[in-house]
């Protein structure tokens, strides 16, 4: 079965007139779709000097060679190890200086993940940035009804608004726990509802290897099983057990996905002092050894199956042992990371909108904002977080998802750079105003003014007496009162009934064969 194509009239943004015109117009250029992607127009930020880069290699080097990593309950990948020549030492394994470099070389630097409508695939790789929403929150917050555990209408939603948004490209994976579906047989429902609620790419389970395989089951029933063989269209999100640790959950999570030419996402977790060294550098070599191990895993598993290098760098408050994010540290270190990324040339997952913060406050923007420049300047293709992180990623909020969406609405384009054409330079508006004149009637400002700026659809540009008549609302009030409205106003896409039917069978077919599961 071939994956479900959407079409769209090309005017179909003009059509709607006014500002929301305007608006799609800016995001989505003349077809009136929405860009799958960004193909960024501004260079990557190198840091970090060849001599230093060296050391942290051989750093990293060092500590694979000398100390290890453990892979733990898997003996196939102890296995795969083996007959690739590493040293084994019971569960640990030892590697070779450039032992995983060489594996790498059968990773693509570039693949394309397929949606089910075709014009929302995405490019993970090179030039390209993909903004996905945040990951993993066993609670929801909103201004009306505060922090709770999240359910699958809640997953529902934050699905839906990431379709509903022009400036996300991906739906995600686990954008918060649905805690009233049993702990085993939830994967099937958020898969479900990536598929049903939207149509771009998502992510699948991690959490056991069977669930990882529903996942791309679920995907053979959308895609055919031959597409799916040949293409990847689902991600899965693995994580190192930092320090230096593999075990088999994950590993057999991301043998699966490999095995099947899905594309791993492989991801460290250090928090500096607690999982990792308080210093930077340190942390940077243990985040490419532990990547490095598990991206190569995915090569001797499948050669040439798609591999996403991640990261996830934090800090710690030192004083109460409580994690920090959004920090000048990690952030800095994410751009150490880009450049370590690229000597090995693979797709790079890094930072996002993260925050300590437990409200949509200025506090949460600041560190939000601090995290996602450094991804955006680091070359990251993947950024995963990028709408909704709260609290330390415990908590997915209604207003900071809005929020966050319109800065990476704003990120699109930053990250489009400086263009320069005959009308970009507009000389002939000097010639048509002349000096001590204004350009806000003449011509070139008529015939641009539609795309010219990026239009906000959560800050108040308003003068302070006309938003104090308002109701002298902030940020968060506006967001809560936008997610609402997108809500109400979210249209399904196209789902083929017997797709559907085939689908919910499947699921049926699972639940039946498992008893329920809270732990």
């Amino acid at each position: 079965m071939e994956p479900t194509v959407i079409e769209q009239a090309p005017d179909a943004a003009r059509k709607r007139g006014g500002r929301v015109a305007r608006r799609e117009l800016r995001s989505h250029g003349q077809q009136g779709h929405g860009r799958p992607y960004i193909l960024r127009g501004i260079p990557t930020y190198d840091i970090m000097s060849e001599e230093n880069l060296l050391r942290i290699e051989a750093t990293a080097d060092r500590i694979l060679a000398e100390i290890g990593i453990e892979f733990r309950d898997d003996p196939v990948a102890l296995d795969h190890w083996k007959r690739a020549g590493a040293k084994i030492e019971g569960d640990l394994v030892k590697f070779e200086p450039g032992m995983l470099r060489e594996i790498l070389k059968t990773a693509p630097a570039q693949f394309t993940q397929h949606a089910r409508n075709p014009n929302n695939s995405v490019l993970i790789g090179g030039k390209s940035v993909v903004f996905s929403p945040a990951y993993g929150s066993p609670f929801v917050m909103d201004i009306d009804k505060g922090r709770r555990y999240g359910t699958i209408e809640d997953f529902q939603n934050f699905v839906k608004l990431a379709q509903s948004s022009p400036w996300l490209h991906h739906s995600g994976g686990t954008i918060c726990e649905p805690v009233d579906v049993p702990v085993n047989k939830r994967h099937l429902d958020m898969v479900y509802s990536h598929i049903k609620y939207s149509d771009r790419g998502f992510m699948g389970s991690v959490t056991a290897e069977s669930r990882a395989e529903d996942s791309i089951d679920m995907t053979r029933i959308v895609f055919g099983e031959k597409f799916v063989d040949e293409n990847c269209v689902i991600l899965g999100n693995v994580n190192v057990n930092s320090p230096l640790v593999w075990d088999a959950t994950m590993t057999t999570a991301l043998r699966a996905y490999a095995r099947a030419n899905q594309a791993a996402v492989v991801v460290p977790f250090i928090l500096g002092g607690a999982m990792g060294p308080v210093t930077n550098a340190g942390a940077i070599a243990q985040s490419l050894a532990e990547t490095m191990a598990g991206c190569a895993l995915t090569q001797l598993e499948r050669p040439g199956a798609p591999v996403i290098f991640g990261n996830f760098l934090s800090s710690m408050s030192l004083r109460s042992g409580s994690p920090t994010f959004g920090t000048p540290e990690p952030a800095i270190g994410s751009m150490v990371i880009g450049q370590l990324a690229r000597r090995l040339n693979l797709p790079l997952r890094c930072s996002g909108n993260f925050t300590t913060s437990k409200l949509p406050d200025a506090q949460a923007m600041n560190e939000g904002t601090m995290s996602m420049l450094a991804a955006v300047h680091c070359g990251a293709n993947f950024i995963l977080h990028s709408a909704g992180f709260l609290d330390g990623l415990l908590s997915m909020s209604y207003e900071k998802f809005v929020m966050d969406m319109d800065f990476c609405g704003a990120l699109h384009t930053y990250l489009d750079g400086v263009k320069v054409d005959d009308n970009q330079l507009a000389l002939e508006a000097f010639q048509e105003v002349g000096p001590g004149s204004h350009f806000f009637g003449c011509g070139h400002t008529m015939a641009n003014y539609e795309t010219a700026f990026w239009d906000t659809e959560v800050a108040d540009n308003e003068p302070f007496e006309k938003w104090e008549a308002a109701g002298s609302e902030d940020a968060a009030i506006r967001a809560n009162k936008r997610w609402k409205k997108m809500l109400a106003e979210y249209q399904p896409p196209p789902l083929d009934a017997g797709t559907d039917e085939a689908l919910r069978d499947f699921m049926d077919r699972k639940k039946a064969a498992m008893a329920d599961a809270w732990y």
